[in-house]
């Protein structure tokens, strides 16, 4: 999460990124953007905006050295020296074409920048920003000729949101620069942040509150739902949600315990646990830190609804761990052969 209110752009080029898998070329700029003050004003927002939001940073990964990583290697360079600011971002531009492997990846324009000051927690650092612009709107523009007005159709860039972008701050931890990454076109979650970018979250409360949150998630669609039913499903999720809601600390035995009413369902969880793991290739930690900021959207991800053969559905508040049990039965009616929910409720809302 970063504030922009000091920001500034000292270099910043646009290039034309092909696909390689569909034979379309690169075209490369030799000069900086030369900004007027109008194009200045909405080029910095436009850019940084969605940064203002983003909770979760990265660090760069390679599996033999992490100096070997190219956008670390790049953005070093740049920060160090821009002198050869031009030819290194053609050299970004290169290495993400070379990552087009398929028909779906678009072409688009890639923006590379330079910022300073940007505010990161308390202090303020340098960055290098790469945007990439996959999608163009149709506008219309008005031209007078002749004493009248006419209007053509142009099609150009939407000031709202970048499709995909990364600033690399001139700042880092044990583990290296941190990253942070966008992305809105999330047409090939591999594509930009595994083989472009090749980062990976740090190991820190970030990263062990969402591991296990979309672990709970997923056991709940794979053993709870299929097993024990929506019902308990929903109730399992909202009782996690609770769970880190209530403790600052997670530790694993006492959210089985809180969590869990049958011992069966928690050996089903530890045998779960081990398979996630494996599968995922991540370490579940016995006890971390919640991080309440991954917590709020990782929780927007979860569906607690009932959803009936017979076009009804059911939505249980995630924030009411106890109302399912509490004010929700269901039974087996003999004479229709069907199964029913009973819904208890003192007034319609």
């Amino acid at each position: 999460m970063i504030k922009r209110t000091k920001a500034s752009i000292s270099k910043c080029i646009l290039h034309k990124v092909g696909n390689k898998f569909n034979d379309t070329k690169n075209a490369f700029s030799e000069q900086p953007i030369d900004f007027d003050e109008a194009s200045y004003d909405l080029i910095l927002p436009y850019l940084l905006r969605a940064f203002g939001s983003v909770a979760e940073s990265y660090r760069f990964n390679h599996h033999a050295n992490i100096d070997l990583n190219e956008i670390n290697s790049y953005a070093s360079q740049l920060l160090n020296d821009d002198t050869n600011f031009v030819d290194v971002s053609k050299h970004i531009v290169m290495h993400l074409f070379e990552q087009s492997n398929s028909a779906q990846i678009k072409t688009g324009d890639v923006i590379v920048c330079m910022f300073h000051d940007i505010q990161y927690e308390d202090y303020l650092t340098d960055a290098i920003g790469i945007f990439k612009i996959e999608n163009k709107s149709h506008f219309f523009q008005t031209h007078l000729e002749n004493n009248s007005y006419d209007l053509y159709v142009q099609k150009g860039v939407q000031t709202k949101k970048v499709d995909k972008g990364c600033l690399i701050l001139n700042a880092a931890d044990g583990e290296g620069k941190i990253v942070l990454s966008v992305d809105n076109n999330n047409y090939d979650a591999q594509y930009w942040i595994k083989s472009f970018l090749n980062i990976k979250y740090p190991d820190d409360s970030n990263q062990h509150t969402k591991n296990y949150i979309e672990m709970c998630r997923e056991f709940s669609k794979e053993v709870m739902q299929p097993q024990f039913g929506m019902q308990e499903q929903s109730s399992f999720l909202a009782k996690t949600v609770d769970f880190f809601k209530e403790n600052e600390v997670v530790n694993i035995e006492t959210f089985k315990d809180d969590v869990f009413e049958e011992e069966d369902q928690i050996q089903l969880f530890e045998d779960y646990k081990k398979t996630f793991e494996s599968d995922n290739n991540v370490l579940i930690r016995n006890q971390f830190d919640v991080s309440e900021v991954v917590l709020k959207k990782q929780k927007q991800k979860i569906k607690t609804e009932i959803k009936l053969d017979t076009n009804i559905q059911i939505k249980l508040d995630v924030d009411a761990p106890d109302a399912s049990a509490e004010y929700l039965e269901r039974g087996y009616d003999e004479d229709k052969k069907m199964h029913y929910y009973k819904v208890y409720f003192n007034a319609e809302g």
